[in-house]
């Protein structure tokens, strides 16, 4: 019966969408794939004609549709790169040999220099390739410097092309079936991240979908899985259920765990913005690597990772997708890494409204935009916490810090060691220190890179739109801060030896928390020298060896050819704390009385038990007060792991 009713409401479905297409389209097929409605036609002359009309039908329907040609109808792949090289103009700068053509699914990746000039205004050229050619174009920008892993992550699914499209229908079939109880209730389980940092994860579920917001590691607890991994061994946890994982940015206590749900059986999508799925196959990978070297158990292989790559959908900021039968996401820029992101959770009919900050910036940085505030409707917010009791240094104020530490080494011809996190702060201290040379607060020296932060750095110029206004702007007209003559790209560790003979200079290296990595290496060969300056840009968490020096270890035990030898930290120590991604107090707080709509729900996670039991004082205090826009009876949660919130129940 059940099955009756689904194929019932996916055939009036298909059948308002026939009624409302032209028929000089020559539809010869419709395929639920992923969170798209595919038509496929045979007239791909008019597929260009027709853009702004198919557009219509899926405002009216409230579906993504897509159109694709006939494969019947489709140019020869030799052929069709003649024809779209006419199209597109020389000064886009396709390399030919870069034009790559996906038979399953009938798309054709085109990298250029100007990917605007192959898209055409509003998308005009793209569109005139479809119907001339019967290939969709999907367009990659030619970055100056080149990702590896972009590369991989591209060609692994174009080896698996036969078995994406059985996953998106299969998916199609899954997103697209008919919602059976119309009584129904949202509730939200706590499984890590609440009460603490780290292992964030969230399931929502309603009578009809489970959705798991994030899926991390606590990195820092090392072999303790009681405290590195979140709750999965639960009854409402089944993954054959389990309709998505969204995932908000590519840090290992937001993502880390993923690849594990694929261990064990999950086939379903992965959620993510274009850059989080390669910045979380960097971060991932090297999660694995750094485990194997150091004898740890692993909790997964890389070849679970490559099936979770497989799984992914990506999709734009602002997009509503629909990701089950009751629920639509949409994604908004968070401002705490590239790609991070702010999930909106439409339940029902709009009948409730979820927002999970994850991990989010609300104020603008070098890098990106302050965090979006405005949403379509909400009643339940989920706030991330981690400086719920904390107020941080300005931004500015940082920066100046950092400027006036490193000309006072320069001043005694030392070498400034800054030990970054890959993602995020390795850029922006790249940002403020060529924005200060360029400006003359600092001599022109070189600036060594070295680490993950460099394959990183390739991912944030692929990918300039996700970036600030001012940046990428200086990206699309060729002035690319990232590409400055004085960064030094290290690849190797052969070169350190003669790097820490170059003074004065700067070295930016990972782990940023000196737990391995090139920085800890370079620390061994600078650390004697009082001329030498170390500066942490980022926190310093409890156990590690960069918090050990921070709080004042002057001593470093290292083994040399079998020998232990100590080495004497001479070089002086700085903390400088006002580079952080994450929303300090004052920032959460301005969150809270600026984000529109009100909600009438608020929960606080991802924090520390001072952090949040701050937090949600002075947000109480806010929020009981006549000028705040609350309503009176707004709920304030403060959950622990485990603990589940039985949001509404809507008809």
């Amino acid at each position: 019966m059940k099955r009756v009713m689904l194929d019932r409401n996916r055939a009036e479905l298909i059948k308002r969408i026939i009624m409302e297409l032209p028929p000089e389209l020559v539809l010869t097929n419709i395929e639920f794939e992923g969170p798209e409605i595919v038509l496929y036609v045979r007239n791909r002359q008019a597929i260009a004609k027709y853009f702004d009309h198919v557009k219509a039908i899926a405002k009216k329907v409230r579906k993504r549709l897509v159109i694709r040609a006939d494969p019947d109808v489709r140019l020869p792949p030799e052929q069709a790169k003649e024809k779209i090289l006419q199209i597109i103009p020389p000064e886009a700068g396709v390399d030919p040999s870069s034009i790559v053509f996906d038979r399953t699914l009938g798309e054709v990746w085109i990298k250029a220099e100007k990917p605007g000039m192959v898209i055409g205004k509003g998308a005009k050229l793209r569109h005139q390739i479809l119907a001339e050619t019967g290939w969709r174009p999907e367009v990659w920008r030619a970055s100056p410097l080149e990702s590896k892993t972009l590369k991989s992550v591209m060609y692994s699914i174009l080896n698996e092309s036969d078995y994406r499209l059985k996953f998106l229908r299969y998916i199609g079939e899954r997103i697209h079936r008919d919602v059976i109880f119309k009584n129904n209730y949202v509730r939200i389980t706590a499984l890590g991240g609440f009460m603490e940092v780290g292992r964030s994860a969230i399931l929502v579920e309603t009578r009809e979908s489970r959705v798991l917001l994030d899926f991390g590691v606590n990195v820092g607890a090392g072999s303790n899985f009681d405290k590195a991994y979140p709750f999965i061994d639960i009854d409402q946890l089944r993954l054959a259920e389990l309709d998505a994982v969204i995932v908000t940015h590519a840090h290992l206590d937001h993502v880390g765990l993923v690849p594990l749900l694929y261990k064990y059986g999950y086939r379903g999508p992965v959620y993510v913005t274009k850059p989080t799925r390669e910045l979380m196959t960097i971060m991932i990978k090297d999660f694995i690597d750094v485990t194997q070297r150091e004898g740890k158990p692993l909790p997964y292989t890389e070849k679970d990772m490559v099936t979770m790559i497989l799984h992914t959908i990506q999709l734009e900021y602002a997009e509503v997708t629909d990701v089950a039968p009751d629920i639509k996401v949409t994604m908004y820029n968070a401002g705490h890494i590239l790609g991070s992101a702010i999930v909106h959770l439409h339940i029902g009919m709009g009948l409730h409204n979820i927002v999970y900050t994850g991990d989010f910036k609300y104020t603008h940085t070098r890098l990106l935009s302050k965090a979006n505030d405005r949403f379509p409707r909400v009643e339940t917010l989920i706030m991330e916490s981690t400086y719920g009791a904390t107020r941080q240094q300005s931004r500015r104020e940082a920066e100046l810090e950092l400027i006036r530490v490193i000309r006072k080494t320069m001043e005694r011809n030392g070498i400034v060691l800054i030990p970054v996190f890959a993602v995020g702060r390795g850029q922006e201290i790249m940002l403020v220190l060529s924005d200060a040379i360029n400006r003359g607060f600092l001599p022109k020296v070189n600036i060594y890179i070295e680490g993950l932060v460099n394959e990183v750095t390739a991912i944030h110029t692929q990918y300039p739109e996700y970036l600030n206004k001012n940046l990428k702007e200086m990206i699309y007209r060729g002035d690319n801060p990232f590409t400055a003559d004085f960064f030094k790209i290290v690849e190797g560790r052969t070169a350190r030896p003669d790097i820490v003979e170059d003074r004065p200079s700067i070295i930016i290296a990972t782990s940023g928390m000196l737990t391995g990595g090139p920085a800890v290496e370079y620390l061994k060969l600078l650390a004697s020298d009082p001329r030498n300056s170390l500066v942490f840009v980022g926190y310093q968490a409890e156990g590690t060896l960069g918090r050990m020096i921070k709080d004042g270890l002057r001593e470093l035990q290292v083994v040399v050819d079998n020998r232990v030898e100590l080495i004497r930290i001479n070089m002086e120590v700085y903390s400088i704390e006002g580079f952080s991604g994450h929303s300090d107090q004052s920032e959460l707080l301005r969150y809270v009385r600026n984000i529109y709509p009100k909600p009438r729900n608020i929960i606080l996670n991802h924090g520390e038990p001072t952090a949040i039991t701050t937090l949600a004082r002075l947000i109480a205090r806010y929020v009981r007060s006549s000028a705040s826009g609350y309503p009176a009876s707004t709920n304030i949660f403060t959950p622990r792991i485990l603990d589940t919130i039985h949001i509404t129940a809507y008809k």
